[in-house]
């Protein structure tokens, strides 16, 4: 698929897919234009990775309802923190059309959560009972855009951007920790709207870490991307994207989640090492979804953009399987 150099709305007049929104990216350029209802999503996930805790923020409308959650894990004693609300019609969800621009916000179930994005970066401010994150996300560099197109009626956007300098204060049950880009401190943007098919499984790794005085980043998609001619797979390099375009992979095991995951495919082969992992399910019969991710360290390599293989040993974050009926 081609890389689009020019904004583009995602939908035609139709709320049909744009042919011409068809390709990748290395910044935000589609406005997602969705109209109606119908298999419609919408998100913006933060996943902020700090010495001493993971914080996953998430702001969601599923047409019918959003779905937001605050999660910390405290990495020092291994222990979850887990809030989360179920909103009828999403009432007080608002996301952007575009990423990087406007707040995106929800305010439900006793979450308060708000996500304002300008030229100048994100601030990100995600409460509830016993914990309070506040937290800015510098500007980044390159990101990767996607648009997944199953068929004219149902297709994905989605923007990957990893290992984005964060800092800011977490305070869980009442104590508040700093940090910033000096500790080793980062964030992770996962931001999709699109029309889903009802019944789909995901794959997601994302890492990044300070390698030989590089910035080195991964990100990694399987499943749910597969045979469509696209894939979310890319290599980051001090801030440049190293876009790798062939399906991959996936080999672990359902039994025991905290057991290596590894993927592989030309110019790929790396391994995640867990060392926690994180469990959701929600069972609302017709709606209902099931999330495996396992927090660890990656092993292995990466082709960048010249065939250059590229280590990505001890890169930190994680690896996922999510089967959603939604």
């Amino acid at each position: 698929m081609a890389e689009l150099t020019a904004r583009v709305d995602l939908c035609g007049p139709d709320g049909r897919l744009n042919p011409a929104a068809v390709g990748w990216t290395r910044r935000p350029l589609h406005t997602a234009n969705l109209r109606g209802w119908g298999r419609t999503k919408r998100w913006e996930y933060w996943g902020v990775m700090t010495p001493e805790a993971f914080v996953g923020i998430t702001v969601s409308s599923l047409d019918y309802a959003g779905v937001h959650g605050i999660y910390v894990l405290d990495r020092r004693s291994g222990t979850e923190t887990v809030r989360g609300t179920v909103e009828p019609l999403a009432r007080s969800t608002v996301l952007p059309a575009r990423s990087g621009v406007g707040t995106a916000r929800a305010s439900a179930g006793g979450l308060v959560i708000e996500l304002a994005s300008t030229a100048a970066g994100t601030h990100i401010d995600a409460r509830a009972e016993g914990v309070h994150l506040v937290a800015d996300v510098a500007p980044g560099a390159e990101s990767l855009g996607v648009v997944v197109p199953w068929s004219p009626g149902r297709f994905q956007y989605t923007v990957k951007d990893v290992g984005r300098a964060v800092s800011g204060t977490l305070r869980l049950a009442g104590e508040e920790r700093a940090f910033g880009p000096g500790d080793g401190s980062f964030a992770v943007l996962d931001h999709g709207r699109g029309r889903w098919p009802y019944d789909i499984t995901w794959n997601w790794a994302a890492g990044f870490g300070v390698l030989g005085g590089r910035r080195i980043g991964l990100q990694l998609g399987g499943k749910w991307t597969d045979g469509t001619g696209q894939t979310e797979n890319a290599l980051f390099v001090d801030g440049q994207l190293h876009k790798l375009h062939d399906d991959l992979l996936w080999t672990y095991d359902r039994q025991d989640w905290t057991a290596p995951w590894r993927i592989r495919g030309p110019g790929v082969d790396v391994t995640l090492a867990p060392f926690h992992e994180r469990v959701e399910r929600t069972n609302l019969f017709v709606v209902a979804s099931q999330i495996h991710q396992c927090f660890g360290r990656f092993t292995g390599w990466v082709h960048d953009a010249t065939r250059t293989p590229v280590a990505v040993d001890g890169l930190l974050g994680w690896a996922e399987e999510a089967h959603n009926r939604w």
